[in-house]
């Protein structure tokens, strides 16, 4: 496939999709109902089906007994960590052998150019952006992954939390799941903020952000406490009325959902014909820009309501320079401030 007949590389190779970025077609107005029919067999197909996959195959066929469940057991603390380790191995292992290691497509349709690879730095553990990602995904964020997943069976199966059948309440259940992906990303678009507050920037988020040009085992690089609190979405679930396809649904969305925003391609090319759409240019985006589109790719439009939204068109990148410059001066205004606070008088 020729992808700069998908879009444009400038001068230093990065590529840029034609299409700009912009929130699903429900917030489109005028609305357009024949935009949102097209739309919901993407919404569907296939990452929310492959959560919902893998949500009932853990839930009916894998993870252990619901009376063992029921006290805390290290054996099966090691065994959900094996499942949820051998699941992202291979699911993250596949984008990462075939289009990083193997470099199949080669750089076609990758926004930036460059490999992580092939770019040693300080920032990371052994100089290695794929090491230190992995590292950490597999020895930090997992783990922590797996405890909330522990505590939320526990949960279930000593009664703490209300479980329905899907037999008598398929109908409430099914709309739990479909609104889950909405939910995730007002829940992530507060906890993104509230990490990129300057202190828990620098302690905290700041690990993620080192890999500026991320691939997938970036997906899960995080500290501690944003990983665990990345992964306690699922917990909402034991605060309502639910079930526990439900909420690992919402796990699953976060644990193997997070590589949409890192795979670094636009698209994939499965064969000489089929390709695969990643949905990874807005939190690309993020982590190109760092104070820009926190949320997800516009199924809530947080973003656009707070004014952090980037399209990936030259008016956006000049909308937010025009922030910087606007958040720049009244940083410095207040510095010049006898007081310490910001004057009144405008910035020259």
């Amino acid at each position: 496939m020729d992808d700069l007949q998908y879009g444009t590389r400038d001068k230093r190779g990065n590529w840029v999709p034609h299409r700009r970025a912009e929130p699903v077609p429900i917030w489109h107005r005028p609305f357009n109902a024949r935009k949102v029919l097209a739309w919901i067999p993407e919404f569907l197909w296939p990452w929310n089906a492959f959560h919902m996959a893998t949500a009932i195959i853990w839930v009916n066929l894998l993870i252990p007994s619901w009376d063992s469940l029921a006290t805390f057991s290290l054996l099966n603390y090691l065994w959900l960590y094996g499942l949820n380790a051998g699941g992202i191995f291979l699911f993250y292992g596949f984008f990462e052998l075939r289009y990083y290691f193997q470099r199949k497509q080669e750089n076609r349709f990758k926004y930036n150019p460059k490999f992580p690879s092939d770019a040693p730095s300080d920032a990371f553990w052994f100089q290695s952006q794929n090491i230190d990602n992995f590292t950490r995904s597999f020895f930090i964020t997992i783990p922590l992954w797996t405890l909330v997943e522990i505590v939320m069976l526990w949960a279930y199966a000593n009664s703490w939390a209300v479980w329905l059948p899907w037999t008598t309440n398929w109908l409430y259940l099914s709309f739990l799941v479909i609104i889950a992906p909405a939910v995730h990303e007002i829940y992530f678009f507060f906890l993104h903020r509230a990490i990129h507050w300057p202190p828990l920037y620098k302690w905290v988020h700041s690990v993620h952000h080192n890999s500026i040009n991320p691939s997938p085992w970036s997906s899960l690089s995080m500290h501690p406490v944003e990983g665990f609190l990345y992964h306690a979405e699922a917990w909402l679930h034991l605060l309502i009325p639910s079930n526990p396809v439900c909420a690992y649904f919402t796990l699953h969305g976060a644990g193997f959902g997070a590589v949409n925003g890192h795979l670094g391609f636009e698209t994939f090319e499965l064969t000489d014909k089929v390709k695969l759409d990643s949905h990874s240019y807005v939190h690309y985006l993020h982590h190109k820009y760092f104070e820009v589109n926190y949320g997800g790719d516009g199924l809530v439009p947080l973003d656009k309501l707070f004014g952090t939204w980037h399209d990936g068109s030259k008016e956006a990148d000049e909308a937010m320079k025009a922030r910087f410059r606007k958040k720049k001066e009244k940083l410095r205004a207040k510095q010049d401030a006898p007081d310490g606070r910001a004057s009144d008088m405008p910035a020259e």
